[in-house]
């Protein structure tokens, strides 16, 4: 290969797939080093430095442990005369012992104490048992750091960690799943509980870094002509093997972010990332071109990395055998089939049993701290699939994770869907007493199809950024209230400061933007001015204050090779941090909206129980149900006449490609375990594959396939048999009902072809 795996806190994987690791004992006490008193620290006066043999860390000043900003505000004035003789001293004397008291307790329970119970009710349903201790770290090596801190990466490079917010980083060696550390001051640390409707998402993708967009690395693209989306990037890049072929994307993955990028999101006020990955992590089928599996431990390292810096993580499917969308980024660009044409309900198979891959690896007691959201199906576009199709399919999802996971607040992530670009709004009342789902909405005026842009460059302070401040408070702050009591838990998966379309490839390789001759302005940031800026700025707080819980697209775009700078710049929020149109501390965007004359009724933070794992998640109301049809569902895109029960599907009967967990270097101590990749041992179920002598039509471009006329292979030559499925899902409570009311019938592509591995709960009835 042309570059070296990760040697981090998750490096390459030695143990093969589907190879479990032997469990060790139970862990020891997370101890942070600050809490042990060493010849160097004994003796260090409060907010000194102290050195360690392997890394140079300050101390954590008692005032940037939990409170950064109110401790930050104190004064110290210099007495004119002793004042131990003043009555008032004693009282201000005990007072400051508290403060001191309570600034050491804080941290110490969460890094030393909390992390004993981690996880342990998340693991309550099944799986690997919850660490209950952790070992300490080797002798002179620092664990723990806040602001000023220097930290040395893998491979030797140091930078200092910028944090004014009191945020901390924790990382053990010996303890490598410790989740003790937060990035700031008002969010909780990994190990305590995050409060929906209290707690606030300030978050970034890390688009490109694992699915490859043109906009967002414009460079790969650049240097392969022709190249229009990840598909033909990567069978350009395979045929150039004088360069390296397709191993160059793991250079990508190695360099595009770095753990300074995680330090920088926590230093901004960050605390939470959207991390889109692509199925071909997990595996890819011969007729893709894809680097499959080589960017998994990658994306282990970026866990690890957010574990370290206290940041949660969204995971984000953010690719669907056969495309979900036909955009660029959903690995081919084109047509959609996935749960349409032909082979939309073979995808859809596929897609599911990803889907039961990654919940069963993030489930685990080692990670379920650390991914908290997961995303399931990124933008399934339901204007061609249709609604009551992705519905049924996220039923269907909904019910198979849940049974990996167990039911209520503590087993498993939430489950995120996409609005699938029909707003808010049109999902009201969804499937009520479904367990933990969170409705997401990407909002963007970039693609609403205009010619013309008001201008953003207008003034200064409330006056700047022209109309589009208060168009965003207008066209967003309202329907997310709503959407909160209406729906339950709704975030903004992705936004950006592109109010207009500009940007080298933002619409796809070879497109032409709308914005005419004045787009080149919007491709060079350099030219910007303090208006400008401004302006940007101004919308940007608008658009956080509208959303309330939301994650910037994208942190970084890379330069393109032509003018080695980004060239679309208002989509990167390191770049507006570093140029001055992104708010330095987020929380600022707070009542921006207000100040602009848009009223509006705020959420009041309560959701209903079972939207947050309370009593009745899982009890799913019949009538929820009802509305819906049963799975598999009518496929759309197929030709005039064709027989559903004809469509081609795989038989589940390949073995399961488990993702397989970090190993580390150095090894830590023998008593932590990492996991087998598999939370759910009572989840036994096959892959799914083709039935073999058949022939299928191509996966990703069927929608214009002619259908099967018979089964394959035939069933002793009689009228062709079909299997019939009846989907029951049983609740929490103990209630039964049937997906549509009714018992479906589901096309099959031969006699031993099922749907992809079905839930404990859910009864497959076949029919022969």
């Amino acid at each position: 290969m042309s570059s070296s795996r990760p040697d981090s806190l998750a490096d390459p994987f030695l143990t093969a797939p589907n190879t479990p690791l032997s469990l060790g004992q139970s862990l020891e006490p997370p101890r942070a080093s600050y809490l042990s008193p060493t010849p160097q620290s004994a003796a260090s006066p409060r907010d000194s430095y102290a050195d360690s043999p392997e890394n140079v860390s300050p101390l954590v000043g008692e005032s940037e442990k939990r409170d950064a900003l109110a401790y930050a505000q104190e004064s110290r004035v210099q007495p004119r005369r002793s004042i131990v003789a003043r009555p008032l001293f004693w009282l201000v004397a005990s007072a400051v012992v508290a403060v001191v008291v309570l600034a050491v307790v804080i941290p110490v329970y969460y890094v030393v104490i909390k992390p004993q119970n981690n996880s342990t009710a998340n693991g309550a349903s099944g799986g690997a048992p919850a660490p209950s201790s952790s070992p300490t770290a080797p002798a002179g090596v620092t664990t723990t750091g806040g602001n000023g801190s220097v930290i040395t990466t893998a491979d030797g490079t140091k930078f200092t960690y910028l944090n004014p917010f009191g945020g901390i980083w924790v990382a053990n060696p010996n303890d490598p799943f410790n989740n003790g550390a937060y990035p700031n001051s008002w969010t909780p640390p990994l190990n305590s509980t995050w409060t929906w409707g209290v707690d606030k998402i300030n978050g970034v993708n890390l688009g490109g870094l694992f699915v490859l967009e043109p906009f967002i690395t414009p460079a790969l693209y650049q240097q392969y002509p022709g190249a229009v989306d990840e598909w033909t990037l990567s069978t350009l890049m395979a045929a150039d093997t004088a360069n390296g072929g397709l191993q160059q994307l793991e250079t990508h993955y190695n360099t595009f972010i770095t753990e300074q990028d995680i330090a920088e999101i926590a230093g901004a006020g960050l605390n939470w990332i959207r991390l889109p990955i692509p199925f071909w992590a997990i595996e890819k089928w011969d007729f893709e071109p894809f680097l499959e599996k080589v960017c998994w431990p990658y994306i282990l390292r970026v866990l690890q990395w957010a574990r370290k810096y206290g940041i949660r993580v969204n995971l984000d499917l953010h690719t669907i055998p056969g495309s979900q969308n036909g955009f660029n980024h959903s690995g081919k660009l084109g047509s959609v089939n996935f749960l349409n044409g032909v082979m939309g309900l073979a995808n859809a198979q596929r897609a599911l049993d990803y889907i039961r891959i990654i919940t069963e690896f993030i489930s685990q007691p080692e990670w379920v701290d650390v991914v908290p959201v997961f995303s399931i199906v990124n933008e399934a576009l339901l204007t061609t699939i249709g609604r009551d199709q992705i519905i049924t399919f996220y039923l269907l999802a909904h019910d198979m994770i849940r049974n990996i996971t167990g039911y209520g607040e503590g087993h498993g992530p939430y489950i995120a869907i996409h609005d699938g670009f029909e707003g808010t709004a049109a999902w009201t009342d969804f499937l009520q007493g479904s367990d933990r789902v969170i409705l997401d909405t990407h909002v963007y005026f970039a693609f609403d199809n205009q010619y013309t842009w008001p201008p953003i460059a207008t003034g200064t302070g409330l006056s700047a950024g022209g109309v589009w401040p208060q168009q965003a408070c207008n066209a967003w702050g309202v329907a997310m209230n709503t959407s909160q009591t209406a729906f339950g838990v709704t975030l903004a998966g992705e936004f950006s400061n592109g109010f207009n379309d500009c940007g080298l490839y933002l619409t796809g390789v070879g497109n032409t933007v709308s914005y005419g001759t004045e787009c080149a302005l919007f491709l060079d940031a350099s030219q910007w001015n303090a208006t400008m800026k401004a302006g940007l700025m101004e919308f940007a707080l608008a658009s956080m204050d509208a959303l309330q819980n939301w994650f910037f697209w994208t942190w970084k775009v890379g330069n393109s090779s032509t003018t080695n700078s980004v060239q679309s710049p208002l989509w990167s929020y390191q770049l507006g941090l570093q140029s001055g149109w992104m708010p330095t501390d987020p929380r600022s965007a707070a009542g921006t909206c207000a100040a602009l004359g848009v009223a509006g009724s705020p959420f009041n933070g309560v959701y209903q129980a079972y939207q947050t794992g309370g009593a009745g998640a899982g009890t799913i109301v019949a009538s929820s149900i009802a509305s819906y049809g049963a799975y598999p569902p009518t496929i759309n895109g197929l030709p005039a006449g064709a027989t559903q029960t004809l469509l081609p599907t795989y038989t589940s009967t390949s073995a399961v490609p488990t993702l397989p967990p970090p190993t580390f270097t150095p090894s830590p101590s023998p008593s932590v375990s990492a996991g087998n990749g598999w939370f759910d041992s009572g989840d036994t179920g096959l892959a799914p594959t083709q039935v073999q002598g058949c022939a299928y039509p191509n996966a990703w471009d069927a929608v214009s396939s002619a259908m099967p006329t018979a089964l394959c292979p035939a069933v002793g030559g009689a009228t062709p048999t079909v299997a019939t499925t009846s989907v029951v899902i049983t609740s929490v409570g103990g209630v039964t009902s049937t997906v549509g009311g009714a018992t479906t019938t589901v096309a099959t592509s031969s006699a031993t072809s099922t749907s992809a591995p079905a839930p404990a709960t859910t009864s497959l009835v076949a029919k022969r």
